[in-house]
C-alpha cells in the first residue's frame, strides 16, 4: 500500500484520534505522524481548530536523517560530519536541498557527483519501503522514533532550535493553505517560525511540486 492509498483508511482514524485530542487535550501541541503526513497534519489542524504553530508533521527530519546517514556509508564517514536538510513532502515529493548539503563545511559537489547524488535520493525516498520489505509485516519505527523525540525536546525545552518539519504555510516560499516540509523554529509554542531558504529556480519549483501534490490528496478528503 503506497502513501495515496493510506489516505481514506488514515483519515478515519486521524478523524477519530483529532476529536478526541481537542476534547481532552485542548492546550497540546500535536506531531504528526501518519502517512500520508502532510496531508493528515493539514486534516488535524482543520478538526481540532488548534493554531497553525500547535500542528506540524514529522518528515523532514526522518529523510534528512536517511539522506544523511546514506552520504556518510557512501563517503566513508560520520553523519556528525555531513550538514543537509530534506524538505517537501514525505514520499517521492522530497525535496534534498542539495547546495545546503556540505562535508566538514565543504560543498557535497566536491565528493560526489550528480549521479551519485541521484542514486542517494533514490534511497532516502524508498527507505521506508526498503524497510517494510525487510520486516514483512509493520513499518520503520527507530529512526521515526528519534526524530520524533527530537522535536519533543525542542517543545518541551523550549530550544528555539531549526529543524525540518511538515508546517502550515500562509505565503512562505509562495505557498499557501497546505503543510509542507520546511525549515522551522520550534519552541515550547510549536512552530514558532517558518524560516526562509534562498532557493535555486529547481529546487523551488521541486517544492511547488510537492504542495500541489499534497493539495490534490486533500482535495479528496470530506472537510
Amino acid at each position: 500500500m503506497d502513501r495515496a492509498d493510506l489516505l481514506n483508511k488514515n483519515a478515519g482514524i486521524i478523524r477519530g484520534i483529532s476529536t478526541s485530542i481537542k476534547s481532552l487535550a485542548p492546550n497540546s501541541t500535536i506531531i504528526v505522524v501518519t502517512n500520508p503526513l502532510d496531508v493528515m497534519a493539514y486534516l488535524v489542524m482543520k478538526i481540532t481548530g488548534f493554531g497553525k504553530s500547535r500542528v506540524m508533521g514529522m518528515a523532514g527530519m526522518l529523510d534528512t536523517a536517511r539522506f544523511k546517514s546514506f552520504i556518510a556509508e557512501e563517503l566513508d564517514c560520520s553523519p556528525k560530519d555531513i550538514d543537509a536538510v530534506v524538505l517537501g513532502s514525505h514520499g517521492n515529493h522530497m525535496v534534498p536541498v542539495i547546495d545546503k548539503t556540505t562535508v566538514k563545511g565543504k560543498p557535497i559537489t566536491e565528493f560526489l557527483s550528480d549521479s551519485e547524488l541521484s542514486v542517494i535520493i533514490e534511497k532516502t525516498i524508498n527507505a521506508g519501503a526498503e524497510i517494510v520489505k525487510y520486516l514483512k509485516k509493520g513499518s520503520a519505527y527507530f529512526a521515526p522514533a528519534s526524530a520524533i523525540a527530537k522535536m519533543v525536546m525542542a517543545i518541551a525545552n523550549d530550544s528555539r532550535e531549526e529543524m525540518p518539519v511538515s508546517a502550515y504555510l500562509e505565503g512562505e516560499y509562495g505557498i499557501n493553505d497546505v503543510f509542507i516540509g520546511v525549515p522551522a523554529v520550534i519552541s515550547s509554542r510549536g512552530v514558532e517560525k517558518v524560516e526562509i531558504f534562498e532557493l535555486d529556480h529547481d529546487t523551488m519549483e521541486k517544492l511547488k511540486a510537492a504542495a500541489e501534490e499534497v493539495r490534490s490528496n486533500i482535495s479528496l478528503l470530506s472537510l
